[in-house]
């Protein structure tokens, strides 16, 4: 089997999650780790991803790749069950820095897939075998039947504690699965809620809001979202930052505004006309605003 990156899961109100909240739901904390994956390829060798690729050794993310060979409980249960594939949250530092000491540098589970037929189980099929295998997976919150988007932000808020230090307050956000939900397009796919300081606007310095481009990156270019990319450029690199990287972080960031929210703000701002070309420098000018100790 080869490597196959995670679905992505979309922000809560995006039309690709369009009525999720319709049956019966399943609440899960979002940990603020970096995006992993675990399988066998077809002579029985155990498999490594992060989101966008299969880990080496030599080529690794923040040591996942050496943690999957050398624990004893993944290659257990990938003996006893190929056909699955295993996503999930390795948990090293990024922008939350308040998870219990020995949190740290655990594989936790959120989803378990049949790779023939890449659908996910639900989360009654995988709990007890992954117990079983002594495997760390990410109990739901609450489950509830078609609950309200007051009642989501509320868990959201208030609720979400899960491996935080006591007194140190709360996790990114929640995701919401309906693993009985199909949107429009014919797919199963999960919503996520972020906290509201998460979502924080900045806006571009001394830009004009008259500009289609400038208001599109005053609204989805975000601290956080630089932050987080930051993060996970120094985490796939042991920890490092130079110069050299910025170009990266510059192109990543561009890519998840279009990945993520350019559905988004063609239905905001009506359909307009865009010259991506200005939007990303203007993308880039928003990230050296935003960071500027690191140009």
């Amino acid at each position: 089997m080869k490597f196959e990156k995670y679905q992505h899961v979309e922000r809560f109100g995006n039309t690709e999650v369009e009525d999720i909240t319709n049956g019966a739901c399943y609440i899960f904390p979002k940990l603020d780790g970096t995006n992993a994956s675990v399988w066998t390829d077809e002579q029985g060798e155990i498999k490594a991803g992060s989101r966008n690729r299969m880990l080496h050794v030599d080529y690794d993310n923040a040591g996942f790749c050496k943690f999957v060979q050398s624990n004893m409980n993944l290659r257990t249960f990938f003996d006893d069950h190929p056909e699955l594939r295993l996503y999930g949250e390795w948990l090293v530092p990024h922008t939350i820095k308040t998870y219990e000491d020995n949190a740290w540098r655990k594989f936790y589970i959120f989803d378990v897939q049949d790779i023939s037929s890449g659908d996910m189980w639900h989360y009654d099929e995988y709990q007890s075998l992954l117990e079983n295998y002594g495997l760390d997976f990410i109990p739901y919150l609450a489950a509830i039947v078609s609950p309200t988007e007051a009642e989501l932000s509320k868990i959201r808020d208030e609720d979400n504690t899960y491996l935080i230090q006591e007194g140190k307050g709360i996790g990114e956000g929640i995701v919401v699965k309906n693993y009985y939900f199909v949107n429009r397009f014919g797919n199963t796919i999960w919503a996520k809620l972020v906290r509201d300081e998460f979502k924080q606007i900045v806006k571009v310095k001394g830009e004009s809001k008259d500009c289609i481009e400038t208001a599109i990156v005053e609204k989805y270019i975000t601290i956080h979202l630089v932050d987080k990319t930051l993060a996970k450029i120094q985490t796939e690199n042991d920890g490092l930052w130079t110069s050299k990287f910025i170009p990266q972080l510059l192109g990543r960031v561009y890519y998840d505004l279009i990945k993520e929210d350019a559905w988004e703000f063609l239905k905001k701002f009506k359909n307009p006309t865009i010259n991506f070309k200005n939007l990303s420098k203007k993308c880039s000018k928003q990230v050296k605003y935003l960071k500027p100790e690191l140009f």
